[in-house]
């Protein structure tokens, strides 16, 4: 079995709906880059693979029920290109990798800033394509709508087309800088992209050297068609969120044969589910974690949560079920997650805590013997080539990863004790892309 590939998503700095009210957590560190910084230097040492900051470009959570907005944590957050160009000088070895939306940036923007990031970094950058859906997003942009979602995909499509056009301005042995002759690049080894398109036209060349990893890592999120589509072609890496084990092998077995049509190679795109955990000695202390970051739920975010899934429930007992007459109403719910409500007879409270426990994605109570088994049946069944761990509270769950998680998944051979390489496509062993043309 190959070792298990692992990112630490750092966004809001942690993934439980109250993390931040927690007695030990520091709001206040949300702004700052010491907060960050230290978190990072913890996460090289134990080799992880990645950091991952997820952005978006707006507050895109609406104030309903009334007053619930200024009960959110997230409404405040440092841009992430430029946090972790900070923190590319006091690393040396992690992956750097940070959401930028191809709905409202330009292909040489991206290009630009993912490229210096990667010299900065010496070969550890990577981007995370995704497309902005939300309406908020649209009103910071002069829009009053957001993009249909075929225009998106489509826009988004031709966008990660043109920046790896840009990354290959010139060959990686393009600059000379021979001060005899006085050429400080060979003009046969530049290349204008002079593209044209539906969305974008541009010309290029990029003001930037070829990146130390010929091109930084492409990361992608997306479980549409369209957006299969586009990690299969050019993704290295794709985050899920999947909640079962069957659900994740069917999506791994999909994504790994439309990149064999593309001819794709490295075993790429890397498929790594969503994973938050809470971990203890015993399995009662792991649900002792969680319980203790349950009963800081403020009910009106908890609700704020459900709005999104199943609309407006502030009228109702929150310690009863939904009730049968607001479905009536013909409120649009998700539903696979009012299914398990039904199923599972659960309280209006017991469902936001079901999704603030890790903000919907999954999340495993135990031991590290059983959360490693888990991980390991995963891997083993063709769901996952690693994961991307949300950790419920930041730093107080990394702590946990290095005290319980990590010595037996290295105890079983599953990971790491030194990174394999500088840049991050050889710590997960990917090759460089050729330049275009090659």
């Amino acid at each position: 079995m190959s070792r298990i590939k692992l990112g630490l998503s750092m966004r809001y700095l942690g993934y439980h709906i109250a993390a931040w009210r927690h007695p030990d957590f520091d709001p206040g560190s949300l702004s700052r880059f010491e907060a960050y910084r230290d978190i990072a230097q913890k996460a090289e040492a134990e080799k992880l693979d990645m950091i991952f900051f997820a952005d978006g470009l707006a507050v895109r959570s609406e104030d309903k029920p009334a007053g619930s907005l200024s009960h959110d944590m997230r409404n405040a957050e440092l841009e992430p290109i430029t946090l972790l160009s900070a923190i590319a000088a006091v690393t040396s070895r992690i992956g750097l990798v940070a959401t930028a939306s191809t709905t409202y940036n330009e292909p040489y923007h991206v290009a630009r800033k993912y490229a210096s990031l990667d010299h900065i970094s010496g070969g550890r950058a990577g981007w995370n394509v995704v497309t902005s859906w939300s309406e908020q997003e649209a009103l910071n942009f002069s829009r009053i709508s957001n993009l249909p979602k075929d225009e998106r995909y489509d826009r988004a499509l031709e966008f990660v087309e043109v920046v790896r056009g840009l990354w290959d301005s010139f060959e990686e042995d393009a600059f000379t800088h021979d001060k005899t002759s006085g050429q400080f690049y060979d003009p046969d080894k530049r290349h204008v992209l002079d593209h044209k398109g539906k969305f974008f036209q541009v010309r290029g060349p990029l003001t930037s050297a070829r990146p130390p990893q010929g091109h930084p890592l492409i990361v992608q999120a997306g479980a549409s068609d369209q957006g299969r589509n586009i990690a299969a072609q050019y993704a290295d890496v794709v985050y899920t969120v999947s909640h079962s084990v069957e659900e994740a092998r069917e999506f791994y077995a999909d994504l790994k044969a439309r990149a064999a049509h593309f001819g794709r190679r490295d075993n790429a795109p890397l498929i790594m589910p969503a994973l938050a955990f809470y971990v203890g000695e015993t399995t009662a202390q792991a649900q002792a974690k969680l319980d203790e970051l349950q009963r800081l739920i403020d009910p009106l975010a908890g609700l704020a949560l459900l709005y999104t899934y199943v609309g407006d429930l502030s009228a109702y007992d929150i310690d009863k079920p939904i009730p049968e007459e607001h479905f009536a109403n013909g409120i649009s719910i998700g539903s696979s997650l009012i299914k398990r409500a039904r199923d599972e007879g659960l309280t209006i409270r017991q469902l936001y805590e079901l999704i603030g426990a890790g903000y919907t994605v999954r999340y495993v109570v135990g031991t590290a013997e059983e959360i490693v088994d888990d991980m390991q049946l995963w891997v083993e069944s063709g769901a996952a080539d690693g994961f991307n761990l949300c950790p419920p509270i930041l730093p107080h769950s990394l702590d946990d990863l290095s005290a319980f998680i990590l010595p037996e998944l290295r105890r079983r051979g599953l990971f790491r004790t030194e990174y394999e390489g500088r840049t991050l496509r050889e710590n997960l062993g990917l090759t460089s892309p050729l330049p275009s043309g090659a």
